[in-house]
C-alpha cells in the first residue's frame, strides 16, 4: 500500500508541473523559455519515477493508478491555451471553413473572399498601424499579416496565412467534426478535449493489448502519464494523436489476422497525417497486396470529395512545407549535415530510410511487428531530425509495446529543439538520443546472453571423481 500511495503521490506532483506549465508558461514569449525549460525537466523527472514506483506495486492497483493518472494528466493539460504551437488555430480554421460547405484547400485564411468568416481570436483587424502601415498586434501567438489581394493590414493566430492548408482530408474531416458542436467564437478548448479523448482511446488500446498478450499493462502509463503526450496530444491538441491512435489500431489489427480492417485502419492513418506511413513496412510481412491496396483505396476514397471540389489544389502546401523545412535540399537532417554537404544528406538519408524499412520488413514478426516499426520509426525521426517533436507521439506507443524505454530518449531531444530552436543543441540532443538507445540496446543484449549462457563446465577433477565413479562395480 505504501508503494501505490507514493506513485499516486508522484502522478498528482506531475499532474501539478503539467497543469502550471499549460496554465501559465507559454513558448511564444521567449522570457518564459528558461521556466519552460526547467519545467519540462521536471515533468520528465516526475514521470520517470512514478513509472519506475509503479513498476514496485501490488498488480491489482496498476490498472486503477494508470487509469486514474490518464485522466489527471491529461486533464491538467487542459487548463491553459496551447502554449508551443498554433496548429489549432489553424484546424480551428479549417473547421470553421468546412462547416460553411468551402473546401479549405480553395483560399488562403486571409483571403477577401473568406472575409465573412473572420472571428477575433483568428483574424481581425489591428487595433494599430506601425510608421510604415504595419498591422501591431500585442497579443501572445497572433501576428500581423495581410489580406490577400486586397493587403489590408491584419492580426491573426493562424501560422502562415497566406497559404493554402496542408492537411490531407480525414484531417479536415476532424477538424470540421471538432468545430461542428460549438460556436465560432469558442477559441481552443474543443480540440484539446477532443485531443484529451484520443489519447485516452490510445491508452485504453495499448492496455487491452498489452493484457491480451499477457503483458503488463503498467507500461501502458508511458504514454497515458507522459507529459509530451499531454503536451502534444491536448495542450497543444496536434492532430498526429488521432493518426497514432489508427496507426496503432491498424497494427493491432494486421498482427491479429484482420488484414482488411487493418488496411482501412492504416489508409485512414495516412488520410490524417501522412506521416503514419512509416509503420507500414512491417506490417507487410505476410499477404501484403490486401493491406497494401485497402488503405491505398481508403486513402483514396477520403481524398474524391475534396478532388471533385478543388480538383489538384488538394495537394495544398505540402511542397513548399518541404521546401521550406529544407527536405529538398539536406540542409534540415541535423546529425548528416555535419559531415555531408546539401544534396549529399539528402541522399544518404533516403539510403539509410530505405535500406533500414527494407531490413525492418524483412526481420519483422508478422504477429508482433512492434520492435521493427520502433526501430524504423525511430531511425527516421534521428534522420529527418524535424524541428517539430510532436512528430515523436508515434513513437509512444511502440515503445509501450516493446518496452524499450531508451527510445523515448528521441521524444524528449526533439522536445529539446523545439524549446531551444538552435542546430547545435538539436545535434547534441540527437547525438545523445542515439547512444542512450545504443546503449540500452548493448544492456538488452548482454543480458540476454547470460539468461541463455550455459552453466560453467565441471572443473577437471570434478569429472575425474565422475569416471572413478562410473567405474567402480
Amino acid at each position: 500500500m505504501v508503494r501505490t500511495i507514493l506513485t499516486a503521490c508522484a502522478v498528482v506532483a506531475l499532474a501539478a508541473v503539467v497543469g502550471w506549465q499549460s496554465a501559465t508558461l507559454e513558448l511564444f514569449s521567449r522570457t518564459q523559455t528558461p521556466a519552460l525549460v526547467a519545467s519540462t525537466a521536471v515533468a520528465w523527472a516526475l514521470f520517470a519515477l512514478a513509472f519506475v514506483l509503479l513498476r514496485r506495486v501490488r498488480p491489482s492497483h496498476v490498472l486503477p493508478l494508470v487509469i486514474s493518472g490518464a485522466l489527471l494528466v491529461g486533464g491538467a493539460a487542459l487548463l491553459g491555451p496551447p502554449n508551443t504551437s498554433t496548429d489549432s488555430a489553424r484546424y480551428a480554421w479549417d473547421g470553421i471553413v468546412a462547416g460553411e460547405g468551402l473546401s479549405p484547400y480553395d483560399h488562403v485564411p486571409v483571403a477577401d473572399e473568406l472575409a465573412d468568416l473572420r472571428v477575433d481570436w483568428l483574424i481581425t483587424e489591428p487595433d494599430a498601424l506601425s510608421a510604415k502601415g504595419k498591422a501591431v498586434c500585442d497579443e501572445l501567438r497572433v501576428y500581423g499579416t495581410t489580406s490577400v489581394p486586397s493587403g489590408d493590414p491584419l492580426c491573426t493566430s493562424i501560422n502562415r496565412p497566406h497559404v493554402p492548408t496542408i492537411y490531407p482530408p480525414l484531417a479536415e474531416l476532424y477538424f470540421a467534426a471538432v468545430r461542428l458542436p460549438v460556436a465560432d467564437t469558442v477559441e481552443y478548448l474543443p480540440f484539446q478535449v477532443a485531443g484529451l479523448l484520443v489519447s485516452l482511446g490510445v491508452s485504453a488500446m495499448l492496455i487491452v493489448a498489452l493484457r491480451r498478450r499477457g503483458g503488463d499493462p503498467a507500461w501502458a502509463a508511458l504514454w497515458a502519464w507522459s507529459p509530451f503526450v499531454a503536451t502534444e496530444a491536448v495542450t497543444n491538441s496536434h492532430v498526429d494523436a488521432l493518426g497514432v491512435l489508427l496507426a496503432l489500431g491498424a497494427s493491432l489489427l494486421v498482427a491479429s489476422g484482420r488484414r482488411v480492417w487493418g488496411g482501412i485502419a492504416l489508409g485512414a492513418a495516412i488520410a490524417t497525417k501522412l506521416i503514419p506511413m512509416i509503420v507500414a513496412p512491417p506490417l507487410l510481412k505476410r499477404r501484403p497486396f490486401t493491406v497494401i491496396l485497402v488503405s491505398i483505396a481508403t486513402f483514396a476514397l477520403l481524398y474524391v470529395p475534396y478532388v471533385v471540389l478543388s480538383g489538384p489544389e488538394v495537394i495544398g502546401y505540402l511542397p513548399g512545407y518541404l521546401s521550406e523545412e529544407g527536405y529538398d535540399d539536406g540542409s534540415r537532417f541535423a546529425l548528416l549535415s555535419l559531415v555531408l554537404p546539401g544534396n549529399a544528406a539528402l541522399v544518404a538519408a533516403l539510403v539509410i530510410v530505405a535500406v533500414v524499412a527494407g531490413l525492418c520488413w524483412w526481420k519483422a514478426d508478422p504477429t508482433a511487428p512492434w520492435l521493427a516499426q520502433l526501430v524504423l520509426i525511430g531511425t527516421v525521426l534521428v534522420v529527418l531530425s524535424p524541428r517539430y517533436s510532436w512528430y515523436a507521439l508515434l513513437l509512444v506507443p511502440f515503445v509501450v509495446l516493446t518496452r524499450r524505454w531508451e527510445w523515448l530518449a528521441i521524444a524528449l531531444a526533439l522536445t529539446a529543439r523545439l524549446l531551444v530552436p538552435s542546430l547545435t543543441v538539436s545535434r547534441v540532443a540527437l547525438a545523445l538520443a542515439v547512444v542512450v538507445v545504443a546503449v540500452g540496446w548493448w544492456i538488452r543484449r548482454r543480458q540476454g546472453r547470460a539468461v541463455h549462457q550455459p552453466d560453467r563446465a565441471p572443473s577437471a577433477d570434478a569429472g575425474l571423481r565422475e569416471g572413478r565413479r562410473a567405474e567402480s562395480p
